[in-house]
């Protein structure tokens, strides 16, 4: 299946904003897991700093590539010699590339020569012969627009608890995690507009590894959704003796 995909995320981290790497990490995962993250670049350079916070919050592995020449970008090298080595030996079924430069052209074309996937991310000024070489391409100006979309929560309110008041509206604390549940459903959503528990716990795994009920007061994912019913509708069906439970985004969050 395609969500099961094990991608490889290999980031030019300098032709990349750190500030985006929680978006960058949600749209990868719309299309697998991400098994392998690391970012490039010279980490003795002052420009490199924004990234070095980004580590440790995400998992990322560092690789050092020193400047030997001026005007030339050794960590594109580092980053296409680390790929082949990655799609030849490391068992993964697709790439994410983040970057906006046209030397990953014939990167993306020598992987999807191999049956795999592969999927960029850069700016909208990214030249077209390296979007065209990718089965998918995200522009970060629209990764963008989704950070500005949280960007007046407060901080450290992603891992509040949740109000369980029955019937409570969202409020500015809430955020984080309405965000988080809107993303998985609208991942896991089927045709008939309802999304199945188990599609849509996986999904927020997928999303967030550190996803668990129990920091927000709640044992199982089903009691946390039942807490919300302002923004949420579950339904039950049986069949063959089991009990199918769905999920669905009120239209009006």
């Amino acid at each position: 299946m395609a969500d099961q995909r094990r991608l490889a995320l290999l980031i030019d981290g300098d032709n990349a904003q750190a500030s985006l790497l929680g978006q960058m990490l949600a749209e990868t995962s719309k299309y697998g897991v991400v098994t392998i993250r690391r970012v490039y670049g010279d980490w003795t350079m002052p420009e490199m700093k924004s990234w070095k916070q980004a580590l440790h919050i995400y998992a990322l592995q560092p690789v050092q590539q020193f400047r030997y020449t001026v005007g030339k970008n050794a960590t594109d090298s580092a980053m296409i010699i680390d790929a082949m080595d990655v799609l030849y030996t490391a068992g993964v079924d697709g790439f994410c590339l983040v970057s906006s430069d046209s030397d990953y052209t014939r990167l993306a074309t020598r992987i999807r020569e191999k049956n795999q996937f592969v999927m960029g991310i850069g700016r909208q000024t990214t030249p077209r012969a390296f979007v065209n070489a990718c089965d998918v391409f995200v522009y970060t100006e629209n990764l963008q627009a989704e950070e500005a979309s949280v960007a007046s929560a407060p901080p450290d309110t992603s891992r509040a608890p949740v109000s369980t008041a029955a019937g409570a509206a969202p409020d500015e604390t809430d955020t984080p995690l309405i965000q988080l549940f809107r993303t998985a459903f609208e991942l896991s959503v089927q045709e008939n507009g309802w999304a199945s528990l188990s599609m849509m716990g996986n999904k927020l795994r997928q999303l967030d590894p550190g996803f668990d009920p129990r920091t927000y007061g709640h044992r199982q994912l089903l009691l946390l959704l039942q807490a919300h019913p302002e923004l949420f509708d579950i339904k039950r069906t049986k069949k063959s003796g089991r009990t199918n439970i769905a999920v669905r985004l009120r239209e009006d969050t």
